[in-house]
């Protein structure tokens, strides 16, 4: 004998109830539901956008910064010569692209005075690197080859600490180290990477050139570029586990600037969602009203047998119905004015910033968490109205 199909739980039961209410209740109301869909739109759009202009922005500062910045330095406890085991280790790593050994020295640079010209002077943060050292930076291609073939004796200098020094092409500099020796350096062109910060402090010669400088054959240790710079640390631990090594990540060398970029999106993306918060008491209001509107309608329903559950269901999925409509045409313009960007990128003074035009990045993280929160907030603002429906006394209504 066949089993009897179970009859279902009232709560199942009142849901297609719940929703041809919902659906009536909100077909009566269709302009004001339009424009609060459309608010809710708009601070979804705008949340969108904010972010994806900010995550832009975000990598382009990263990628500008690692042009001339290895993605991991590993520095010997104490100076000494090459050591080809640990070569050996990071030639055969996969995650790392290409190594340098690199001698690192701080110093004043100088540039005599002349006719017409007041002399120049900065602090530098100097590099010596060997030839090879140019696969570890990602410099532009002249760039690149100028760091690739300099000659013992000649400079590389930051575009910013160029300026400020007063050096062109072909002019010698003077360079007092840490160590208060002296040489001259003569200049073989100039670097960008389009982050004041390193344009303005760092110079490269030749590995070389700074040994005999420090009248050492030491060096400090080995720069690495790897294929995805995220991993920088976990390299970092591996081949220092069991080295008389110390990793230093990008990530830590500039962590302080990630944390200023990761607070600056948090404040703009907080700022932003309070429209979406102000759209959501849209939501509250409308149907705050047709409570009111609906109060004899709703107390009979009461009368006949309607639960509180059900008038709540009803209220909260006008809500919802709201809600989505939004979210789902805040994405639609979010996503298209991200698209506009990406091929018309908004354009900045190049005076003024590191970037002349500013990217876009939109990520689907960000995306989930601002449907999710965008949903949360609509359905919270929609559950007040909902309870005091709910709450309704047929009795005295009815009276």
């Amino acid at each position: 004998m066949a089993r009897p199909t179970p009859a279902p739980t009232p709560a199942v039961r009142t849901w297609p109830l719940a929703w041809t209410l919902a659906s009536a209740h909100l077909r009566r109301r269709r302009t004001q539901n339009v424009l609060t869909i459309l608010g809710i739109a708009v601070g979804v759009m705008a949340l969108i956008a904010a972010l994806s202009l900010t995550n832009g922005f975000t990598g382009a500062l990263i990628d500008a910064t690692l042009r001339a910045s290895p993605h991991l330095s590993v520095t010997a406890f104490r100076p000494a010569g090459p050591d080809p085991e640990l070569e050996r280790a990071l030639r055969g790593d996969a995650r790392v692209q290409a190594f340098t050994p690199f001698l690192a020295d701080k110093g004043l640079l100088t540039r005599p005075a002349t006719d017409g010209r007041a002399a120049g002077v900065d602090f530098t943060t100097l590099f010596g690197v060997p030839g090879q050292g140019s696969r570890v930076l990602e410099l532009r291609e002249p760039e690149r080859n100028q760091l690739a073939t300099l000659k013992d004796g000649e400079v590389l200098l930051g575009s910013a600490l160029a300026r400020s020094v007063g050096a062109f092409t072909g002019e010698e500099v003077r360079l007092l180290n840490s160590t208060q020796r002296r040489t001259t350096l003569t200049v073989r062109g100039v670097f960008s990477t389009g982050n004041y910060l390193i344009d303005s402090a760092y110079a490269f010669t030749t590995l070389n050139t700074l040994q005999d400088l420090q009248q050492t054959r030491t060096i400090t240790g080995y720069q690495l570029r790897l294929h995805d710079p995220q991993t920088a640390r976990a390299v970092g631990r591996d081949l220092t586990l069991n080295r008389n090594y110390a990793a230093l990540p990008w990530q830590d060398l500039y962590g302080t600037l990630l944390q200023q970029l990761d607070l600056q999106k948090k404040v703009i993306g907080f700022v932003v969602f309070l429209i979406v918060v102000v759209a959501a008491f849209g939501i509250a209001n409308v149907l705050t009203l047709a409570v009111f509107e609906k109060t004899q309608e709703i107390a009979i329903l009461r009368a006949v047998g309607a639960t509180r559950a059900l008038i709540t269901r009803v209220f909260l999925l006008e809500g919802l119905i709201l809600g989505l409509g939004g979210l789902l045409l805040g994405n639609l313009l979010g996503l298209g004015i991200s698209a506009y960007f990406t091929v018309r990128p908004f354009q900045l003074p190049g005076d003024l910033y590191f970037i002349t035009a500013l990217p876009v990045e939109v990520r689907l993280t960000d995306l989930l968490g601002v449907n999710t929160l965008g949903l949360v907030t609509t359905l919270l603002a929609a559950l007040i109205p909902a309870r005091r429906a709910a709450n309704i006394e047929p009795a005295r209504i009815i009276r």
